[in-house]
C-alpha cells in the first residue's frame, strides 16, 4: 500500500509525470486557498466516483456483459459526484463557488478523474482495498502537484518578471520545472 501511494504522490503524479489533468492546475492556480479548495473536491470525486465504478464494473458490468458502457457509465458517475460537490460548494461557500468558477463542473471532464475509474477497473485490476488506495494517492498527488504549483506562483507574483513572460508563460516554465523535478523521483525507484 506504501508503494502505491508512493507512486501515486512523486512517481506517477497524474498531472507532473502523465500531464493529464493540466486545465484546473493551470486555470485555479493563482492561490493557494483555490487550489486547495480545488483539491480536495478532487479528492472527494475521485475517491468516490473510482469506488462506485469499480464496484459498477465488477458487480455490474462484466456479470451482464455490458462492459461497452463503461465510458458512459463511469461519466454518469462522475457527473453525479461533480453535481453533488457543486451544490455543498455554492450552498455553503458561495464565495469560494464563484472563485472557482467554470473549472469546478469541469471536473466532470477532467480527464484525470475518469483515468482514474479506467486505471483501477481496466488497466490494473485491483481489488476495493487497492482502488480505494491508488484514487486516493493519485488525488492527494493532484491536490499537492497544484498546491506547490498555486504557493511557486503567488511567490512569482511579486517577482521582477519581464512583462511578456507574466502570466501563462512563466506558469508553463514553472510546471516544466516541477515536471521535471518530480521525474527524479522515478530514478530513486
Amino acid at each position: 500500500m506504501f508503494s502505491i501511494i508512493f507512486s501515486t504522490l512523486f512517481i506517477n503524479n497524474i498531472i507532473l509525470n502523465k500531464i493529464i489533468g493540466m486545465c484546473p492546475f493551470i486555470g485555479v492556480s493563482t492561490k493557494r486557498k483555490n487550489a486547495l479548495s480545488m483539491g480536495m473536491a478532487v479528492i472527494f470525486v475521485i475517491v468516490c466516483s473510482s469506488v462506485i465504478s469499480w464496484a459498477l464494473y465488477n458487480y455490474v458490468l462484466v456479470p451482464y456483459e455490458l462492459t461497452y458502457l463503461t465510458t458512459i457509465i463511469f461519466i454518469l458517475v462522475i457527473a453525479s459526484f461533480v453535481q453533488l460537490v457543486e451544490m455543498v460548494v455554492k450552498r455553503f461557500s458561495p464565495g469560494l463557488y464563484s472563485t472557482l468558477g467554470i473549472y469546478l463542473p469541469l471536473i466532470t471532464t477532467n480527464c484525470a478523474v475518469l483515468q482514474v475509474a479506467n486505471d483501477v477497473t481496466l488497466s490494473l485490476g485491483y481489488g476495493i482495498g487497492n482502488t480505494i488506495v491508488y484514487s486516493l494517492g493519485v488525488s492527494l498527488g493532484f491536490t499537492m502537484a497544484i498546491f506547490l504549483f498555486s504557493a511557486i506562483r503567488e511567490q512569482l507574483n511579486g517577482a521582477p518578471i519581464k512583462r511578456h513572460y507574466k502570466g501563462v508563460p512563466i506558469a508553463f516554465m514553472t510546471a516544466f520545472a516541477m515536471a521535471l523535478a518530480f521525474l527524479g523521483f522515478g530514478g530513486m525507484a
